[in-house]
């Protein structure tokens, strides 16, 4: 008998650790992008969905005189990280006040800027906070079209040669601070969100025709996030990390599935997934919650498997990375590592000189290690790992908003004024 529990424990210990945490709860994966898309940086924080760059053999050290594969100019402004697919780089810009806006295509092989296509017009977004602007929303592509949100301008499918697809108003919009949320692409939908001070809504629209698949009132009044779709046991959830809720809905009917409590007022990071949980860092160093999905109703006092008291970032997503998630409090410049499956706290690391808001850039990690790029161009390249080890820091000497892009050993990051290929081959 004895023996049999000894196998029997050892076995237990293979697991991975949703199912031996959570005995037959239903495993949980991100959703992430398959195939072609899966070789490509086609949405916001990639295939993955959670800034994980897949391969090897990527650069960690750059600067404006080293290791620049090719440098070219973006014209107008906007803070919308750039996407890949094959041989295209696409990123949105806006001028003249967010008066004219567009989408704009650029060769990935040499930086030429291929095409440039103007948005509809309609009104002006107010994009009040200089964090944000008129372009901050991150395009998404299935290789076919390109889907931007223009915020009131409504949402836009492009084809690869600039003409618009197709064009759907979104209703009136009046978000604080302006719109920013990039759109999730999931399967044969497009589906996002806008928090504001009236007419909130999540809303489904069909890739090949626009078609408005369902609209899902919502009650939060600010909020400039992204959601993810996650797989739980043999259902989907798309999941909102917003003010001071956590939403799932159904991606087919858009219909509630649970709730859980705990966030703060103002919300912008994107969760990741992970050892059976759903990690959720609250806005403006608030706490971060680790949450079963699953559920039904309100889950805040059954769902919830840890959290820390305070110290979230403001506008950076956190990452998942082997065992370890990270977390940059943007107001402190201070990273902050759990393990990931218990929350204890395994280090804290200062990134430079403490700047107030100082990272909005979304980490990336690859080749054991996790990069934190700050808004000045600096990047932090930190050793992955159960101590803090900042190995050195990048300088492009350029403001960076936005999150790079990594395909095929070369990194692509937007900054105030270009667009920057990295690669040491």
């Amino acid at each position: 008998m004895t023996l049999k529990l000894s196998i029997l424990a050892a076995l237990i210990a293979l697991l991975p650790p949703t199912q031996v945490a959570q005995g037959q709860e239903p495993p949980i994966r991100m959703i992430a992008d398959e195939g072609e898309a899966a070789k490509y940086w086609p949405r916001w924080r990639g295939p993955s969905g959670q800034g994980l760059a897949t391969g090897s053999g990527y650069p960690d050290t750059w600067s404006p005189a080293q290791n620049i594969a090719w440098k070219t100019p973006v014209p107008g402004g906007g803070n919308s990280s750039p996407i890949v697919w094959r041989d295209h780089v696409f990123v949105t810009t806006a001028y003249e006040g967010g008066r004219r806006l567009s989408l704009l295509a650029f060769r990935r092989s040499d930086g030429r800027m291929l095409w440039e296509a103007p948005a509809p017009s309609g009104p002006t977004d107010s994009g009040a906070h200089y964090k944000n602007g008129h372009a901050s929303a991150t395009p998404a592509t299935d290789g076919e079209r390109v889907y931007v949100s223009f915020g009131p301008r409504g949402l836009v499918a492009f084809d690869f040669n600039g003409k618009v697809v197709w064009q759907r108003d979104l209703g009136p919009m009046d978000p604080y601070h302006g719109a920013a949320g990039s759109p999730l692409l999931f399967r044969d939908r497009i589906i996002l969100y806008q928090d504001q001070y009236a007419g909130s809504f999540i809303a489904a629209f069909d890739t090949r025709t626009g078609r408005e698949l369902w609209r899902t009132r919502r009650t939060a009044s600010v909020g400039w996030g992204t959601p993810i779709a996650v797989r739980v046991g043999d259902r989907d959830e798309v999941i909102v990390n917003g003010q001071q809720w956590v939403h799932a809905y159904d991606p087919a009917t858009g219909r509630e599935l649970w709730r859980c409590g705990g966030t703060t007022y103002e919300v912008i990071p994107t969760p990741v997934v992970g050892y059976g949980l759903v990690f959720c860092a609250s806005g403006r160093a608030g706490p971060t919650l680790a949450i079963r999905p699953g559920g039904s109703g309100d889950v805040t006092r059954t769902h919830v498997s840890w959290t820390s008291p305070r110290g979230s970032p403001f506008v950076p997503s956190p990452i998942l990375y082997g065992e370890q998630l990270y977390t940059i409090n943007d107001m402190a410049s201070i990273v902050t590592s759990f393990l990931a499956a218990t929350g204890r706290v395994l280090w804290q690391g200062r990134l430079g000189v403490t700047q107030r808001e100082g990272f909005s850039a979304s980490p990336v990690a690859v080749d054991g290690k996790v990069f934190f790029t700050n808004d000045e161009g600096e990047t932090f390249v930190v050793r992955a790992g159960p101590t803090f080890d900042l190995l050195h820091v990048n300088r492009l000497g350029e403001r960076t908003l936005a999150s790079p892009a990594l395909v095929d050993g070369r990194w692509y990051i937007r900054t105030a004024r270009n667009l920057y290929a990295i690669d040491d081959r």
